[in-house]
């Protein structure tokens, strides 16, 4: 019977050591099945997560942030315990004692599981990390069998803080924060070494869910969660009762809740300046480095130049659009219901409106609640003081018609508070309607020398059209083109005192004749090239442009970077190809600098995340700058070396001809600056487009204004509506950054030339029409030849030698008192075509 037994109990022995035997190589040969091909867990060694790339003013201010995952890299040594005691309360007790998975936790998730109590995943925060970087989500035994061998592998390669570092900088929870540092900026604006427990035991809630643990809109089911991990931390000693008992009692507070300012509060809105960072910076590096490289970007702006750049264009827009006296508003509404039930600011909320303005005051974002005969009643977002919100009958006086014809209950509308000041200062006057102008434009201010972009705006307001009209808005440059058709004449052997014929010309082209004309609708007669480009002679340049030939005219723009291939039509010397603001600025910069070639540049340095340095914009040599000292009095000197577009006496005759155009030309009632400035006008056949371009000593500054689908802007100009938009940025550019003479270059001298005839004057003579212009030394100065451009003349033509048509005569002092008068106009009756007078 005993031997029976014990046969029995041997047996089964033999067949349990058997199964146990077979079960171990089941499992051995399965582990060793999915354990091959598995990624290496070496490469966690050098981990570097997408991170944040930021762009800092000038003046170390954040300016914006990219990002796809918003994620702030911090080493787990700066993690404070108390997070980490948080997360691993959660989500792994264990953590410090197991290899990579817990046998224990899974059984008792499956004890408790089995029991019908709380179904929860027995994943250790090792396998979190392998599923996070190296697995896919799937829930399947493979990939669970997978997780388990890499957990144990990775734990035989780093160790536990290393691992615990790629989970809290990996995890994903909500609201875009990846990583626990961007997740308490998020949700308390405050680093990791301000969280309470209360906090700390809030961030970790939301792996679990994060969409499922809102602090608003899941408030009741947050709380449970929090307050459960709160208890866990108490159990596992890192709270003791005390704080444990008044830490759960704390409510659940948060950005989300209005409870925190968002740290977003702090940073200026994004506008085209970071946008087209973001857009040249892509291209250089590839998106996936700048959305994810967690660069360190040092822009050019100067944030004051900005706003003023800003300010100077709407305000040009907003005067157009006021004097069309069409009200648009925004074009978008509420229900007026929402005004009776009181949800009308989470409505107003979700409306998509520009909310980014800034003229004179701040711009509001309101609806219409009561229409009045004689005042128009508003509920307004953030309820700014002063109230009521009330706009009376004046204030539309610009607009047709009266408040019920242009408003309805529900329109949302933009509202700013008028004061008595014109910057937003001084007494409250009333509450007054804007609108968003439909016309639109783009302005640019740069250093001439160093090619840093102080200044840009691409529109009215980026949040109503993020579409930059300063760099990727390509339209006619009319006019102000025409600097580069007289810089290939000077450089062509022509001087500021040669004569070209002012006079209608015929030109056959494949679609007909076509027959340009003068803004004037009048012609001159010969004429010096400085007047052509101070008057902006259509007739002249086109005459001058066919006598240097369009060949030579085009290879210029495009040396200059204005095109990259022109077509050598003599319309485009007319300024009829499209180009951008961004170039024409850079291009004209490289007149004021001396004819230097510059490189327009929105960014002066990028490092990566280790603070490398992997562009710089300034090549320039300083050799001074590697020394330990320099003499007392003495600065670094540094050598430029760029390359030369122009000949730099060429660049100072052109420049001082464009100094005539804001002196006594189309520019000269709208830009009167306390320095040298030279600049061109421009405006496209039917008034399409309008154009300023100018330059001091050391800025350059451009603006252009049109509709975004080409329309005549009716009675604007270059001058009129352009130019007052230069003044304003450049009258606080000079007080801030200077101006002065521009540079004379060696090589040269004066000779004083009647600026309407072209006539050589003694050096004693002054008065108004006298011009000192400069000659090459070794070349003595041509007079008397004329320069018609091979176009055929007709009979006589009446000539206008002044723009008012008066006498063509011009009168000069000469130093001894005597009065001389220069002979007037030639006519046309003995002349033929050719090409040299």
């Amino acid at each position: 019977m005993i031997r029976f037994i014990l046969g029995f109990f041997g047996s089964i022995f033999s067949w349990l050591t058997l199964a146990a035997i077979m079960g171990g190589l089941t499992i051995g040969a399965i582990f060793w099945m999915y354990g091959r091909g598995l990624p290496s867990t070496e490469q966690l060694e050098n981990y570097q997560p997408p991170t944040i790339s930021r762009i800092y003013s000038g003046q170390g201010r954040l300016m914006d942030e990219f990002a796809r995952e918003r994620r702030l890299y911090t080493p787990a040594a700066e993690v404070p315990a108390l997070v980490k005691q948080a997360f691993i309360s959660a989500e792994d007790k264990n953590f410090y004692t197991h290899k990579g998975y817990d046998p224990r936790g899974m059984v008792a998730a499956a004890v408790e599981a089995a029991r019908g109590g709380r179904l929860r995943g027995a994943s250790t925060i090792t396998q979190q990390v392998m599923k996070n970087f190296l697995l896919s989500s799937d829930r399947s035994a493979e990939r669970k069998i997978k997780e388990l061998i890499l957990a144990a592998r990775l734990e035989q390669t780093l160790d536990k803080e290393a691992i615990l570092a790629l989970y809290l900088n990996e995890i994903f929870l909500g609201q875009n924060s990846y990583g626990v540092t961007a997740a308490a900026q998020t949700y308390f604006n405050k680093t990791l070494d301000r969280l309470a427990p209360h906090e700390a035991a809030m961030l970790a809630a939301m792996p679990k869910a994060p969409s499922d643990y809102h602090p608003v809109r899941n408030h009741d089911r947050l709380l449970n969660r929090r307050n459960f991990i709160l208890k866990e931390m108490y159990e596992n000693g890192y709270l003791d009762e005390a704080a444990y008992l008044s830490e759960r009692e704390s409510p659940i507070r948060s950005v989300q809740g209005d409870d925190f300012e968002s740290f977003r509060a702090s940073m200026p809105r994004r506008d085209y300046f970071t946008d087209e960072i973001r857009r040249q910076l892509s291209g250089r590096f590839g998106e996936e480095e700048f959305f994810g490289g967690g660069l360190t970007i040092r822009a050019t702006q100067d944030p004051e130049m900005q706003d003023l750049a800003a300010a100077s264009l709407r305000k040009a827009l907003e005067d157009y659009d006021r004097a069309r006296s069409t009200w648009r508003g925004t074009g978008k509404t509420i229900d007026p219901a929402t005004l009776d039930d009181g949800t009308w600011e989470d409505a107003l909320a979700s409306t998509k409106v520009a909310r980014d303005i800034w003229l004179e005051n701040k711009w509001h974002v309101g609806v219409v609640d009561a229409i009045g005969d004689a005042e128009l009643t508003l509920r307004i977002e953030g309820n700014p003081e002063p109230a009521p919100h009330v706009v009376p009958r004046d204030d539309i006086k610009w607009v047709r018609g009266s408040f019920r014809d242009n408003f309805e209950r529900g329109d949302i509308v933009h509202v700013r508070a008028m004061t008595t000041g014109d910057d937003g200062t001084g007494d409250f006057m009333r509450w007054s309607l804007r609108q968003v102008p439909e016309v639109q434009g783009g302005f640019m201010a740069m250093d001439v020398n160093t090619g840093r972009v102080i200044a840009m705006q691409g529109g009215f307001s980026y949040e109503h059209s993020v579409f930059n009209r300063a760099t990727q808005a390509t339209r006619q440059p009319g006019s102000s083109f025409k600097p580069f058709v007289y810089a290939a004449a000077l450089s062509s052997g022509f001087s500021p005192a040669s004569i070209v014929i002012d006079a209608p010309i015929e030109v056959q082209t494949g679609a007909g004749v076509w027959r340009p004309k003068n803004a004037s609708n009048q012609f001159y007669g010969p004429t010096p090239l400085r007047t052509g480009i101070e008057r902006s002679r259509n007739l002249m340049t086109v005459r001058l442009a066919q006598e240097v030939g369009m060949d030579t005219v085009a290879r210029y723009a495009e040396r200059f970077g204005v095109y990259d291939d022109l077509d050598p039509y003599l319309a485009n010397a007319l300024g009829s190809s499209e180009t951008t603001l961004f170039q024409m600025v850079s291009a004209y910069a490289m007149f004021a600098n001396g004819g230097e070639r510059v490189e327009p540049t929105l960014v002066d340095r990028v490092q990566d995340r280790w603070g490398r340095t992997i562009y710089r914009h300034d090549q320039r040599d300083c050799e001074d700058c590697r020394a330990a000292r320099l003499p007392e009095g003495e600065a670094p000197q540094i050598t430029s070396n760029r390359e030369r577009v122009m000949d730099g006496i060429t660049a100072y005759q052109l420049t001082s001809m464009m100094q005539g155009v804001v002196q006594r030309g189309t520019a000269s009632g709208s830009v009167r600056l306390p320095v040298p400035t030279a600049g061109k006008t421009g405006t496209t056949n039917d008034t399409k487009d309008v154009w300023f371009v100018g330059f001091t000593s050391n800025i350059v500054a451009g603006c252009y204004i049109g509709f975004d689908r080409p329309r005549s802007l009716g009675g604007a100009s270059g001058g009129g509506t352009c130019g007052p938009v230069f003044q304003r940025f450049m009258k606080e550019a000079v007080e801030k950054y200077g101006g002065g003479k521009f540079k004379l270059p060696p090589g040269g001298h004066f000779v004083k030339i009647d600026r309407y005839s072209g006539a050589r004057l003694p050096d004693s003579a002054s008065g108004p029409h006298v011009v000192a212009e400069y000659f090459r030394d070794g070349e003595e100065p041509i007079f008397g030849v004329v320069f018609d451009g091979g176009f055929a003349m007709s009979s006589n033509l009446p000539l206008f030698g002044r723009e008012d048509g008066g006498e063509t005569g011009t009168q000069v002092e000469t130093s001894t008192g005597e009065t001389k008068v220069i002979p007037g106009k030639a006519n046309f009756g003995s002349l033929s075509s050719g090409g040299l007078y």
